[in-house]
């Protein structure tokens, strides 16, 4: 797959391709075969309302999850607020006396707004600081689950430095005490192995647009046994268990589907195969130049195979990515990407303003090349070259994040 005009794409936690065979499964629902799926009375609606339960199946088993727990939405971002909102609001109509909700300074902007927002509602939230890799000191969640808790959100796999967090050794505290345990699963579904019964999950978030399927489709687990209840977060007809109005848009679903099934057969040889290309790429760029520091875990299981997020001393990232205009980076969340401002991810991970306000994320993938990568390292390091001669920062800025 090529870019238009030789671009180089290094922005795959932006969001994916679509698979070229995700597409063609796509294309006959948007066109020959375009039933609502909820039209039960004939048979064209019949056969697109089977389509979409197969692709429903499919997402299942990629989390570990029963058919049955898997409520279609629009994307992480709204299962996201369901979930923590939806959980939070039926416990307390319930009559439910704890407040509190817990969640990390690292989580992706839906996350942090959604339980801020129900501060409005008697809420109190706690926003937990990370140690200086991105990862959750157990003791830190203990010691705040000691106040009795209604939910806490914790992500799987950061979607600015890649950094996993040990949810199989952060479940069992959550689930001692008695609150609810959501994730984000956005950027680590397809990228890692993912088992929502070994994690001990009551609620997760999965984006189809983060593992080569369609934008504008993503999914919410919500664990049957104990059965966690939600309240809906707006009324309709009452599709998606109640939890999720509105005619399901059969041809994403059906793409979203395919994505987590290829995913599922091709991603331990695909993790690897990327794994590789991230290590060429982070040795390449320590070739060419020096001063390189990589933020967070960069060993082994904990961090996603394709992920790197790294600065140059004496480099501002927006002045390196406007010196490179044939490669495509980011400085940090796709979300939060219009706000000049230093990433919040990398100041929770102990970063000043100017070290976090180099931080530059590269994210390699299924369709980049070992040639993509040389090439990349080779802009790369001769545009660091230029931005240091033209004087962007103080030539030595120091480091606190765990350098790779």
């Amino acid at each position: 797959m090529t870019m238009p005009d030789d671009l180089i794409y290094l922005d795959y936690q932006a969001t994916t391709p679509c698979d070229p065979r995700v597409v063609a499964e796509m294309m006959p629902w948007f066109t020959e075969r375009f039933a609502n799926p909820h039209s039960l009375d004939h048979a064209a609606g019949r056969a697109a309302h089977d389509a979409v339960e197969q692709a429903r199946a499919e997402v299942a088993a990629i989390l570990g999850a029963d058919v049955r727990e898997i409520v279609l939405t629009s994307g992480a971002t709204e299962a996201n607020n369901i979930a923590i909102k939806g959980a939070v609001r039926h416990l307390l109509d319930r009559g439910d006396a704890r407040r509190r909700v817990i969640t990390l300074a690292t989580e992706h902007k839906c996350v942090l707004e959604s339980v801020r927002d129900l501060a409005r509602e008697g809420c109190e939230p706690v926003i937990l600081p990370v140690r200086a890799d991105g990862t959750l000191d157990p003791d830190v969640l203990a010691d705040a689950l000691s106040v009795p808790t209604l939910l806490v959100s914790i992500m799987a796999a950061n979607n600015e430095t890649g950094v996993v967090q040990d949810m199989a050794a952060l479940a069992p505290l959550v689930s001692g005490a008695g609150a609810l345990l959501h994730s984000d699963l956005a950027q680590a579904v397809g990228k890692m192995d993912v088992d929502v019964r070994a994690w001990d999950l009551d609620l997760a978030s999965v984006s189809g647009h983060k593992l080569y399927g369609p934008k504008g489709v993503g999914a919410l687990f919500v664990r049957r046994r104990p059965r966690v209840r939600l309240a809906p977060l707006f009324s309709g007809g009452g599709q998606e268990r109640g939890l999720r109005s509105g005619t399901l848009p059969a041809p994403l679903v059906i793409g979203f589907g395919a994505a987590c099934r290829i995913a599922r057969d091709e991603g331990p040889a695909e993790r690897a195969r990327v794994a590789g290309l991230r290590d060429r790429l982070l040795a390449a760029l320590r070739a060419g130049c020096d001063g390189i520091h990589v933020h967070g875990v960069m060993s082994g299981s904990g961090r996603l195979a394709g992920n790197l997020n790294l600065r140059f001393d004496g480099v501002r990232a927006l002045d390196l990515l406007t010196a490179v205009p044939q490669l495509c980076l980011s400085t940090g969340s796709a979300c939060s990407s219009a706000e000049v401002t230093p990433s919040y991810v990398l100041t929770a991970m102990g970063l000043d303003a100017v070290q976090a306000a180099g931080g530059l994320r590269l994210a390699v993938g299924r369709y980049t090349s070992p040639a993509d990568v040389d090439r990349a390292a080779v802009i790369l390091c001769q545009a660091v070259a230029r931005c240091r001669a033209q004087g962007s920062v103080s030539p030595h800025d120091g480091h606190t994040a765990q350098a790779g």
